[in-house]
Formats: C-alpha cells, structure tokens, sequence
C-alpha cells in the first residue's frame, strides 16, 4: 500500500529490525537467495560438441588401416585419430579428429597431402562428417578400378580410402547399418550352405564366402549376386531383384 507524504521531510530515523517469532519469520534476502538456489534443478554439466575451436590433446586413440591396390607395388597406410569427448559421463563419444596417410610410393604425394588436411579440417569442423564416405567413394579412375581381396568392386583409389573411413567410422559407432531382416538373412545362411557343401574341400577361392561366377552387386559393389530359386541375389548385402 503507498501512503503519500503531504509535508515536507525535515529528518528521518532508522528502526530496529523487527524480531520474528516462531509464528512469523523474516526471511533476509540473502536467506531468500540460498533457498531459491537450493530449490532450483541443478545445472547439468556443459556437454561439449566436435567444433573447430576444440584443442588437440597431448595423446589421441586411432587406428591404422592398410590399403594394398593393383595400382601401386606399395601399399597405403590410412591412420585415423580419434578424440574422447565427455569422457567419463554418459556423455562420452570418440569423435574422428585427424586422418594421416603413408606410403613409400611417393606418386601421389602432392593430392594424398592436401586430401588428408581438407579430410582432417572437416572433421574438427563437426557435425555430421559421414558424408565424406560417399563423396570419395563417388570418384572413379578413368584408367578403370578393381577388386578388392573379398570381390569388392572400387572404382578409384580415392574411394578405397573413403571405403577405409566407412569403416572408422562404424567401429566408432557413427555409422549405423541397417539389419538384415531375420528371414533374409536366414535366406541368405541357408544359400551360403548350399554353396560350401557344392563346392567341398577341393575350392581354391580366396574369399570362400562367394562364388567365383558370381556377378557384380550394384548396390554394395561387391562381387556377390548369383541366381538362385530363379532370382538373383547378393550374398554379401542381401539385395534381391525379387524383393
């Protein structure tokens, strides 16, 4: 309630704080302070996202893939490191961080150079960086590709190295595939079988899961499509020109 001062103020006095009892309590703004910070939800800790202002640590996990082509007598060596963000929280992810490539073959020093720091760049950059597997995965060599050990088709060198990265990147778990369903994969176990017990202990595939007649999968670029029951089919990914 305002109360209103007609007379001028000529002198003032200060009162006693008034005692409060066990009926009324005065509660003093900095005791107001506390219990509404004691009643309020804690803050959960900052959770800290892949950007390109994070530091490189002293020491980063990684893993070391091997590239041997057709193309070259020396093979490739593809390093990825990794950094553990939020580590020890429920938070805790490994994050791709920097991508190093070695070889004797200094053929291609220059472009496997400046490949590996835009590749490293994007990745501290953040976000989502799976789309680099199916950019260099989409490069074909006009001179041709090749087969892979295991018959998969790879139309260049740079997508065998992005082929490489797919593979990080599902170990570390930000690629996710989809599953078989049961029945076709139950299809395709029951195929495998037949083909094993067709061919005995007298087969000298290299990769014996396949078929040396199989044919080329557009869909998984493996050499894995035969025919069988009248429709053709992919061993290594379950595609079906019947559905």
């Amino acid at each position: 309630m305002a109360i209103k001062i007609d007379k001028q103020i000529v002198d003032y006095d200060v009162n006693a704080p008034v005692k409060a009892d066990s009926t009324d309590k005065i509660k003093s703004p900095d005791a107001s302070a506390s219990t509404a910070s004691a009643s309020a939800p804690p803050k959960s800790a900052e959770i800290i996202q892949m950007h390109e202002r994070v530091e490189r640590p002293e020491m980063l996990v990684g893993s070391t893939y091997k590239i041997k082509t057709p193309l070259s007598d020396h093979a490739l060596y593809v390093t990825i490191n990794d950094i553990v963000l939020n580590q020890g929280t429920v938070h805790e992810q490994r994050r791709p961080f920097e991508v190093f490539i070695n070889s004797k073959n200094m053929e291609h020093f220059q472009w496997i150079v400046a490949l590996t720091r835009i590749i490293s760049a994007v990745f501290r950059k953040g976000g989502d960086v799976t789309f680099l597997v199916e950019e260099l995965r989409s490069v074909f060599d006009p001179k041709g590709g090749y087969f892979k050990k295991g018959g998969k088709y790879m139309p260049s060198l740079v997508a065998e190295l992005g082929d490489a990265i797919e593979s990080h990147l599902r170990s570390i778990g930000l690629i996710i595939g989809e599953p078989l369903d049961p029945q076709q994969q139950e299809y395709m176990d029951e195929t495998r079988a037949r083909l094993d017990m067709s061919r005995g202990e007298d087969s000298t595939l290299e990769d014996p899961a396949f078929p040396e007649y199989a044919a080329f999968c557009q869909h998984c670029h493996a050499k894995a499509v035969i025919q069988t029951d009248g429709c053709l089919t992919c061993l290594n990914c379950g595609d079906s020109k019947c559905g």
